[in-house]
């Protein structure tokens, strides 16, 4: 086999994202391994009929897993056909059998159900490991859905929020995420077999005057893959499949981005009320020592981005499967798919890592409520005044014109005055009493029932998990 180093191109995908078992699934060996399940499921099928031998079978089954690429690649470069290259190898390595491999079948028969049995190992790790991120949040929400923080509207101070209520938007997200991967997952189907345009022509000849027909024999060998077939299908599965499948990794990545995105926003030290996890030995900057860029969340956007590209290019391979076949999907296939799947596996591994690991940092969420908090909270003696028989639009007015004044105030680093001008303005003073107003202005007190709908959303996950 080739043998890939660093003095040439290859894809980051190769070593440095994605887990092994991830690029184990869409390695040459394992497609190719894949590829000879399906026909010694084939040839299984066929010796019912009575047309193989149980000899040949067990040819088959005693070189399943003999692989070898490069005797493969060696044939593929004469006869340009990778499937027949791989046909070739085996049948070298099964001299008894060799008459009999791929029996009546079409190079998509074979290459369609392999590609449909990846994507099912594939969906099963990216729900795996995005059901360990949703548990993660499950322990975040659980810890911080009591304790307040600013929310931010058009990245402006707004009202408190808590930080679980704010991990529990993404975790929300996540949950109709992982449904609707598993909703894929399980309705994964393979082309079957059904020959060069779908018909099965191929096969109703094959079977004649045998114990099978061509349904028949297809139910057996999808069977032995434990895959469903479509019922209906051309050369090729109908690729709104892959479209499913992309979409369904660029919603996940959709959640998952938003989600870091605004962890870089909290990290920045203006806010500073979260942070990513720092190695001790860990370098942020080449130019600026003090640095603690937040890397992993910036590599997750980055990967988020590209996954997010690519339903397009399986949108155009299925509009434009002209008639029964092209193939101008096959390249960009082999690169999309993968690649898609390889992405995401990192956007979670990496997810995980930082989440399970990452640091709230109390002190400067207190300080953001302080500075901030007290400006939300005026709507709360807002409320109490409109209760007590004010004017809601006087009121309203007396409070903007004290909060304007606070605010420049704060803004030209001066302390935060609003409080102190609200509970002595004679005109608020005269509808609540002071000490009332002054409990009213407390800002931790106004989360409304972030702590329950928070709570309402660790049950729904635990409900999956």
């Amino acid at each position: 086999m080739t043998s890939f180093n660093h003095d040439t191109y290859i894809s980051p995908f190769t070593w440095r994202y994605g887990s092994s078992q991830m690029r184990e699934i869409y390695s040459e060996r394992h497609k190719r391994i894949l590829l000879r399940r399906i026909w010694i499921a084939l040839a299984t099928a066929q010796m019912e009929a009575g047309l193989v031998t149980q000899k040949q079978v067990e040819e088959l089954l005693a070189h399943k897993t003999d692989i070898d690429v490069d005797r493969a690649t060696e044939i593929e470069n004469i006869i340009h056909h990778d499937l027949m290259a791989e046909i070739k190898t085996y049948a070298e390595q099964c001299p008894s059998a060799a008459a009999i491999i791929h029996l009546g079948a079409t190079s998509m028969d074979v290459l369609d159900n392999m590609d449909a049995m990846r994507l099912k190992e594939a969906l099963t790790i990216i729900i795996d490991k995005s059901k360990e991120l949703l548990s993660l949040f499950v322990d975040k929400m659980s810890e911080y859905k009591d304790m307040p923080c600013m929310a931010f509207t058009h990245i402006q101070p707004a009202e408190p929020t808590t930080v679980g209520y704010r991990i529990a938007q993404s975790a929300q997200d996540l949950i109709d995420d992982i449904k609707d991967l598993e909703r894929v997952k399980d309705n994964i189907k393979g082309k079957g077999m059904k020959g060069a345009v779908g018909t099965a022509a191929s096969y109703c000849e094959l079977l004649k005057n045998t114990k099978l027909n061509a349904t028949q024999m297809e139910d057996k060998v999808m069977s032995k893959l434990n895959l469903k077939a479509f019922s209906a299908a051309t050369q090729v599965y109908t690729r709104k499949q892959d479209l499913r499948v992309v979409n369904a990794l660029s919603s996940l990545s959709c959640t998952l981005y938003k989600f870091f995105i605004d962890f870089r926003i909290l990290q920045s030290p203006p806010i500073g009320e979260w942070s990513e996890p720092f190695g001790k030995n860990q370098v942020g900057s080449s130019a600026m020592p003090f640095k603690r860029n937040p890397i992993n969340s910036e590599k997750i956007d980055s990967l988020c981005r590209f996954v997010s590209s690519q339903p397009n290019t399986v949108w155009q391979n299925s509009a434009q499967t002209l008639l029964e076949r092209t193939l101008d999907d096959s390249a960009n296939r082999r690169v999309t798919l993968p690649s898609s799947f390889l992405a995401t596996d990192e956007i979670l591994i990496t997810a995980i890592k930082v989440v399970k690991n990452m640091n709230i940092h109390k002190t400067a969420i207190e300080r953001n409520m302080k500075t901030y908090g007290i400006f939300a909270a005026s709507e709360r003696l807002l409320m109490e005044l409109g209760r007590n028989g004010a004017n809601r639009q006087e009121m309203h007015e007396v409070i903007r014109e004290h909060s304007l004044k606070a605010w420049k105030e704060v803004q030209e680093g001066k302390a935060n005055t609003l409080k102190n001008d609200l509970i002595n303005d004679k005109v608020i003073l005269k509808y609540v009493s002071k000490e009332k107003a002054d409990e009213l202005l407390n800002a931790d007190e106004y989360i409304g029932d972030a702590p329950l709908r928070t709570s309402m959303i660790i049950n729904e996950a635990k409900q999956i998990l």
